[in-house]
């Protein structure tokens, strides 16, 4: 496994950078990578952009907001968050997050902390979380990255991310901040983030083995300037167009939220969004695609279902299930 130098702080950038890692750059083999954002909110592929923001504090703020390749729920970055990426290969199909988190856990353990993984996706110290992790797969080649809450602003964190009211009271707590906990905050001997950044490199090397390290050639950094601008810094992929709807149905299941827009005329689906922060196995515009233009009834999507096999694209759910969600589950 390779350690891929990476100083730059631009968000854009850098999740170009993961694209270009993955998609581009097979030869290199396994890799990882430590890297750090100005003030950003992420959000997932799946989601819904302008629901998942505080549009007027970002505005106020001057933080950046720009979409990534994987799934899960939208997450606020700034120089005090450490985010580290594997890019390598893994032949299981199911996603597997706590192999990936075994390094930090090491790493914190070496400064006194106690942490667990904890949920579908989470790190937490004594209940309290300080680490989400999302994974983008094609074929047996996998990206798996997380973020890691060192010392961030809480408060701008809080105001920045819109986050649904079901999502908080789901958790039993009343707010982001309640739930979420900064590392420093469990320290016992001082502790610097380059101190931790240097310590998480050295257990990934003592439990993956790090075989060297790769620096960017200038051919690298055009290839992913160029889709930086041309595909995170744009509106179509950061934002896109909020979809027209006259049928909005969500349900909340143990994997994850699912919103669907539906725009319905004279019975037929002129046209399907779904999103979410749920992790999908495959490309969810597809199922969107073949929804569209199908009549609005549960006979023509059950059909359309048929061709059309569910777990590509939602780690649980039965057909009844997406009837329910559909709203079609007691219609002809």
């Amino acid at each position: 496994m390779l350690y891929v130098k990476n100083d730059s702080c631009d968000p854009y950038f850098n999740l170009a950078l993961e694209e270009y890692l993955f998609m581009q750059r097979q030869d290199l083999g396994p890799l990882f990578m430590l890297w750090q954002d100005i003030p950003v909110v992420v959000v997932g592929r799946n989601q819904n952009t302008r629901e998942e923001i505080n549009m007027e504090f970002i505005r106020e703020k001057g933080i950046a907001v720009v979409r990534r390749l994987s799934g899960g729920g939208a997450v606020y970055h700034d120089l005090g968050n450490l985010n580290f990426t594997f890019i390598l290969e893994q032949a299981e199909r199911e996603l597997d997050f706590a192999r990936y988190t075994i390094p930090v856990i090491m790493a914190l353990a070496q400064m006194g902390i106690t942490a667990a993984f904890t949920g579908r996706n989470d790190l937490t110290i004594d209940g309290r979380k300080f680490s989400g992790n999302a994974q983008y797969r094609q074929r047996e080649r996998v990206l798996h990255h997380g973020t890691l809450l060192f010392e961030v602003n809480l408060e701008n964190m809080e105001q920045a991310l819109a986050v649904a009211e079901d999502k908080i009271s789901s958790h039993g707590v009343k707010s982001v901040r309640s739930r979420v906990s900064n590392i420093v905050e469990h320290l016992t001997v001082p502790f610097s983030l380059q101190q931790f950044k240097d310590l998480l490199r050295e257990m990934v090397g003592e439990y993956y083995g790090l075989d060297g390290e790769y620096e960017l050639k200038p051919d690298d950094i055009r290839a992913v300037e160029k889709l930086r601008l041309e595909k995170y810094c744009s509106w179509e992929w950061d934002f896109g167009h909020s979809p027209a709807y006259n049928i909005k149905r969500s349900r909340r299941f143990d994997w994850g939220k699912v919103d669907i827009f539906l725009e319905v005329q004279e019975g037929v689906i002129k046209e399907a969004h779904i999103f979410g922060d749920f992790f999908s196995p495959g490309d969810i515009d597809e199922l969107c695609r073949s929804l569209s233009g199908r009549p609005y009834r549960r006979e023509a999507i059950s059909r359309c279902l048929a061709g059309n096999r569910l777990e590509q694209y939602f780690p649980f759910i039965s057909e009844e299930d997406f009837m329910g969600l559909m709203g079609l589950r007691h219609l002809p």
